[in-house]
């Protein structure tokens, strides 16, 4: 369907947009997204690492995190993730310890994952249909939500081989030829960064939700929440740069820094996912629930004309 879309159109659009977001109280589903990322952080960057860590070793994968978070965060939210990382311990030995810290590690970096899900459903207006087998669905969130957490290791991989042959290029025409101006390289790794959280988005919006969304809709929500959420990291950081928020809290300084980009952070997803939701219902493929899930509510404000 062809999108012709007045100014009047597009600001009412940007309304609907805002008054569905207030309608599934996303602030209270970011706020429960911030307290579960707490508890997932340490064991889902040790999946994450030890993914990424497959061909450049552990300490590289550790030290690419950390400044790619200290990029988006600042360095006192970085801090919470290095003292996560510090404190981690290994696997005890013993089968049955092993064992039990590999479950531990699954169901601690995927409960992240799992609320985010149970978020998106409630935005998307739907619900397990009757009788469906509980314990079914919780292993099939499971799965869903470890294979986004492998993938996010993939990608931060990804990542890491990228910067390394941009940094080698830069290097090899160093020496050959003129030296590359700095800003170039900035930009390169502009565009990583900004395709990295492009294809996560993607992810989460094709994987998580239990609806069946087309690849136009997908690709179009992941753009648009990209776009927030990279004008939304400048906005925050200036927010977070200019407070006395460290000095506030002392010790917990950094916590709450996390805590605060985190919720931030989670707002600028939902009204990504909310941007998703009506663009899907008035120019996309609609809504298709997964094979055992319904529909229990389309809301008013999807309709075109408000």
């Amino acid at each position: 369907m062809a999108i012709k879309l007045n100014f009047g159109k597009i600001w009412q659009f940007i309304k609907d947009v805002f008054n569905k977001w207030l309608d599934d109280k996303a602030p209270k589903l970011g706020a429960a997204l911030s307290f579960y990322t707490i508890f997932s952080l340490a064991p889902l960057l040790i999946i994450v690492i030890s993914v990424a860590g497959f061909i450049f070793g552990p300490d590289a994968a550790r030290g690419e995190l950390v400044g790619q978070i200290e990029d988006l965060v600042g360095r006192e939210g970085a801090e919470v993730v290095q003292t996560a990382l510090k404190n981690t311990n290994d696997p005890k030995s013993g089968i049955i310890a092993i064992v039990v810290s590999l479950i531990t590690l699954v169901i601690g970096s995927t409960a992240v994952f799992v609320e985010l899900q149970e978020s998106l459903d409630i935005i998307w207006r739907v619900k397990p249909k009757p009788g469906r087998n509980i314990f079914r669905g919780l292993l099939a969130d499971r799965v869903q939500s470890f294979a986004l957490v492998v993938a996010t290791g993939f990608l931060l991989l990804v990542s890491l081989l990228v910067s390394t042959a941009i940094a080698a290029l830069s290097n090899f025409v160093n020496e050959r030829l003129l030296a590359v101006p700095i800003y170039v390289l900035d930009i390169a790794n502009l565009i990583i960064s900004f395709g990295v959280i492009f294809i996560l988005f993607a992810m989460i919006y094709k994987v998580l939700p239990d609806v069946n969304l087309g690849w136009k809709d997908v690709w179009v929500g992941a753009m648009v929440t990209t776009v927030l959420f990279v004008l939304g990291k400048y906005l925050i950081g200036l927010y977070i740069g200019s407070s006395s928020l460290g000095s506030t809290y002392g010790a917990a300084g950094s916590l709450v820094i996390f805590l605060l980009w985190i919720y931030y952070s989670a707002q600028i997803l939902f009204l990504g996912v909310e941007f998703t939701y009506i663009y899907t219902v008035r120019y996309g493929s609609g809504i298709k629930p997964s094979k055992r899930f319904m529909i229990y509510e389309i809301n008013p404000i999807t309709h075109d004309g408000g």
